[in-house]
């Protein structure tokens, strides 16, 4: 196990190299630059000149991008031009735990609700209880994320005003524990949160129900019946560990899903994370931010793809990797 994870983090190397060239030329492909907002009367031509020289831009592509892979490998990602010339991985590092706070909480919570539910709803195939979680499963996959959160802000900010509907903690607020933080933090995200956790719980209860009336159905399941062990034992002991191996799958890949998938999620509520942020690049052609937050999700795909195999040998002991 030990050299697998070694030879995945190694193939990382020309996976990233290969994500970080695409996503460079395409963002060079689309028209204008990251001085198109410097386009105004009171700026001269030779000063957006002198500034594209000062920043590279007048170079061949590439060469800017083999300059910023140099940069890149010594852990510098670049520099943002919107926020100054501020580092790009400082920049991520501040908007980074609003986004871990409401991805992590709604995959938990998405897991959590999910498997239980599908497993009922697997074994009580047909039943009214069935049918209840399948209309309501294809009905949460199927309606946008910006639709429910809107209205979620209708219903609970404005017809209700239980709660807030943007943001993230009161401008301002000092706070002399970590447990008041949390107290602040927590109203402004019940909204966010289950908005996202709707959608991820509803794809994870499908999952599981299909996997589990295929396990199911297996022989081994039906001799562990015939051997006399309680329902209970049969289905939670047996079928479902191996159940879950599909599921430990979209978890694995639902990881940078999430980071990325949230950025309509974030947008709606105002949530300053790595969505909003990734909006504000793009929107201001700030290719080094543009790049490091690529840079990011592209790593996060790989682990999460580790994590699944990883977990895939916790679920089933019998699967080794060589």
């Amino acid at each position: 196990m030990k050299q697998y994870i070694i030879r995945r983090f190694l193939q990382m190397v020309p996976t990233l190299v290969g994500t970080t060239f695409i996503v460079f030329i395409i963002i060079n492909m689309a028209p204008g630059d990251p001085l198109s907002h410097l386009v105004d009367p009171t700026v001269s031509s030779e000063a957006i000149e002198r500034r594209k020289e000062q920043l590279g831009l007048d170079r061949p592509l590439l060469h800017r991008y083999g300059t910023w892979l140099t940069e890149a490998a010594q852990g510098n990602l670049g520099y943002s031009t919107r926020y100054r010339g501020r580092e790009v991985s400082a920049i991520i590092q501040t908007r980074l735990p609003a986004t871990v706070i409401l991805t992590f909480s709604s995959i938990f919570i998405s897991f959590i609700l999910a498997v239980p539910i599908g497993v009922i709803s697997a074994t009580r195939q047909y039943s009214t209880l069935d049918y209840t979680v399948i209309v309501s499963a294809i009905a949460g996959v199927s309606i946008p994320v910006f639709f429910l959160g809107i209205v979620l802000i209708w219903a609970f900010g404005f017809q209700l005003e239980w709660l807030p509907v943007g943001g993230m903690s009161t401008a301002g607020a000092r706070y002399p524990s970590f447990f008041v933080y949390a107290q602040d933090v927590a109203r402004p995200l019940v909204l966010p949160l289950v908005t996202l956790t709707c959608a991820n719980t509803a794809r994870f209860v499908r999952f599981t129900r299909s996997s589990m009336l295929e396990v199911i159905k297996q022989d081994y399941v039906r001799t562990a019946r015939a051997k006399g062990l309680s329902e209970r034992v049969v289905i939670y002991r047996h079928a479902l560990r191996n159940a879950l191996l599909p599921v430990i799958t979209i978890l694995g890949l639902s990881l940078p899903f999430l980071f990325s998938g949230a950025i309509i999620t974030e947008a709606v509520f105002a949530w300053p994370g790595m969505g909003t942020l990734l909006i504000e690049a793009i929107s201001q052609r700030d290719y080094g931010l543009v790049m490091g937050i690529n840079v990011f999700l592209a790593v996060l795909v790989i682990l999460g793809n580790l994590l699944a195999d990883i977990f895939y040998s916790i679920a089933d002991p019998r699967i080794c990797y060589d």
